[in-house]
């Protein structure tokens, strides 16, 4: 729960400031102080969440009773998750929700003080530059960023993700020249398939060999990973990806 001491960052220094040192924070209590912060997670307590502090301290705490609160709050309720899964896991998913918190904490500020298109641009490049920690916690912040663009060019679908980069090849050859055994009957029905291939679900664009592509494992269509935010990186995380259509259809009673 956030005290009334800390200093409310105006510039995109003093922003970024805030956000390193809440993000020291929360990687303490993920890694070196992980004993502790799981012992605190007791599931018999009410909604606790974990909160990274600007001086790169961290507490679980009950979520504050202001409405709405003065701060984008974290996720609620990490104490209940705790034994239902995983250690491993369950402190994976705790990084992910801490970086998507980091992240609405600095554009909060961001938007409260009128930052512009370029103050915003600058403030994402410098948190850019820092792994997250889901890739600290998880041991992928090693990785440079050369070595993931050069995997993410080369590598074929793993775990059910495929990339528009390593199947190029293979779609080209479909599109151009049917297997003649389906050339007879099927043939109109190849070229739907082709078409829909050809093109984002999301935008309508063609595809672009420089581009980043996904494919949805329900309804099979291709996406621009900038259209539904999926990064390379991100894709080698993800064992069977839905597109937010597909996932908007399961969700719904």
């Amino acid at each position: 729960m956030e005290g009334i001491t800390h200093t409310i960052p105006r510039t995109v220094e003093e922003v970024f400031s805030d956000f390193r040192g809440r993000r020291a924070g929360l990687i303490k209590a993920l890694t070196n102080d992980m004993v502790k912060f799981y012992q605190t997670c007791d599931p018999e307590k009410e909604n606790l969440c974990l909160y990274g502090l600007p001086n790169e301290t961290w507490e679980v705490n009950l979520p504050v009773e202001e409405v709405p609160p003065e701060l984008p709050e974290p996720a609620l309720g990490i104490n209940f998750a705790r034994d239902g899964m995983q250690e491993k896991d369950w402190v994976s998913l705790v990084a992910v929700h801490s970086d998507s918190w980091l992240l609405s904490v600095a554009f909060y500020f961001g938007a409260r003080f009128g930052f512009g298109k370029n103050e915003r641009k600058r403030l994402f490049q410098m948190i850019n530059e820092l792994p997250t920690i889901f890739e600290v916690v998880t041991g992928n912040a090693k990785q440079s960023k050369d070595q993931s663009a050069n995997n993410n060019n080369s590598k074929s679908k793993s775990s059910g993700v495929k990339s528009r980069q390593s199947e190029s090849l293979t779609k080209v050859s479909k599109m151009s020249s049917p297997p003649p055994k389906e050339e007879d009957d099927s043939e109109d029905e190849d070229e739907e398939d082709d078409e829909q291939g050809a093109v984002c679900g999301a935008c309508g664009d063609s595809y672009g060999t420089d581009e980043f592509w996904i494919c949805c494992d329900a309804c099979e269509k291709w996406f621009h990973g900038k259209c539904v935010k999926i990064t390379p990186a991100k894709a080698e995380h993800i064992k069977h990806y839905k597109c937010p259509s597909c996932s908007n259809k399961r969700a719904r009673p």
